[in-house]
């Protein structure tokens, strides 16, 4: 029997048994970018559930690729696809382009539902990429969407945004808006530059450490809108400085980090630095330090912490082709290296196990 395509498996994702869903869901996990053309063929074409069910898995693939379909869905006729598509962004909106957003600003200026428009720009408020739109929103000749971009502007407290505030001051509709949000920004400028320059003071091993424990709690409650001035603080002069931020970035756990950390951990000179950079990369779960985690293994002090990372990568197939590796560590004498080893082989077990009971169903349907 000739193998089946892709997008005749992406249409089993609502197949009434339980391992041809299984089986559609696999294959839409290891399609790579094909994959995800499919489910964006489908965003186009399909029937009402198995829309819903495509745009549940563009969110799990988290590619920015999704982005622009599923705002398209947000003009679907059925409520529920237009639920899904807006419940996807969301999920995504740590990974979504600049183009997604630029996709939402445009709808926010053609829709008249009310409803619609708050989901929008609930929306718009929590994607990162959104700020270029939103200041170039704050030029617009309607008062009404100039308000709007002050108003989720002030919610994303970004410093990108920094310089469209201080020129929209002129404007009487959201001057007000502009000020407040410039302060809070300011307010966090300082904050952030006080704690690291109190941070610098710091003597003594004992001292420091401490002192940088303190720093991170402190700074902590503030957030993403830090998440830039942080990616700043990565390149400071002090190490302690770079650990602060590093760790802070991990425990905030935004992927706009994810390439920053992954520099430091190349070519940062401290351990210490690196040892957090990994910590933090292994706390946001992206695939994409892999490979640097994998050659991390022989370095002693960076060891457990890359194992522990590479136990946390969410996409646990990209894993496999080390799968002999990560059974040798299971024996290893550090026991949170085999301990680990020990979990990624568990879950790449199971994913082999279910792919091969959808093959053996598949066979038994065939003949």
């Amino acid at each position: 029997m000739p193998k089946e395509s892709l997008e005749t498996l992406i249409a089993e994702l609502v197949h009434e048994e339980d391992w041809r869903r299984m089986r559609a869901t696999a294959a839409c996990l290891k399609g790579g970018p094909k994959a995800v053309q499919a489910l964006i063929h489908v965003l186009e074409t399909g029937g009402v559930p198995l829309k819903i069910e495509a745009a549940g898995m563009l969110a799990r693939v988290k590619d920015p690729h999704g982005g622009v379909p599923l705002v398209r869905l947000l003009q679907d006729e059925d409520p529920a696809v237009r639920k899904a598509g807006a419940l996807a962004l969301e999920q995504l909106a740590g990974v979504l382009d600049q183009a997604a957003a630029q996709a939402l600003v445009d709808d926010l200026h053609r829709m008249t539902d009310e409803g619609q428009r708050a989901m929008v720009i609930a929306l718009l408020g929590v994607i990162p990429n959104a700020i270029q739109p939103l200041c170039a929103m704050l030029k617009h000749a309607d008062i009404a969407a100039r308000e709007t971009a002050a108003v989720i502007l002030e919610h994303l407290l970004d410093p990108r945004s920094a310089d469209a505030l201080v020129d929209a001051m002129t404007d009487q509709a959201v001057a007000v808006v502009a000020m407040r949000t410039l302060k809070k920004l300011g307010a966090i400028r300082d904050r952030i530059d006080q704690t690291f320059d109190a941070l610098r003071e710091a003597e003594g091993s004992g001292e420091r450490e401490e002192a940088r424990m303190s720093a991170v709690v402190d700074l902590l409650g503030i957030g993403r809108p830090m998440v830039e001035i942080l990616i700043e603080y990565l390149e400071d002069e002090d190490w302690l400085v770079r650990e602060a931020a590093a760790d802070l970035l991990g425990k905030i756990g935004d992927v706009r980090a994810v390439e920053p950390l992954m520099d430091r951990l190349r070519r940062d000179k401290d351990t210490g630095v690196k040892e957090l950079a990994m910590k933090s990369l292994g706390l946001i779960g992206d695939a994409r330090p892999m490979q640097l985690y994998v050659d991390a293994l022989p370095i002693r002090p960076l060891r457990p912490l890359a194992m522990e990372a590479l136990a946390k990568i969410k996409d646990v197939e990209v894993l496999r082709p080390y799968q002999d590796l990560f059974e040798q560590l299971k024996t290893d004498r550090d026991g949170l290296v085999s301990y680990n080893a020990g979990m990624i082989v568990d879950k790449l077990q199971a994913a082999a196990m279910q792919a091969e009971q959808a093959a053996v169903a598949e066979g038994g349907e065939d003949e």
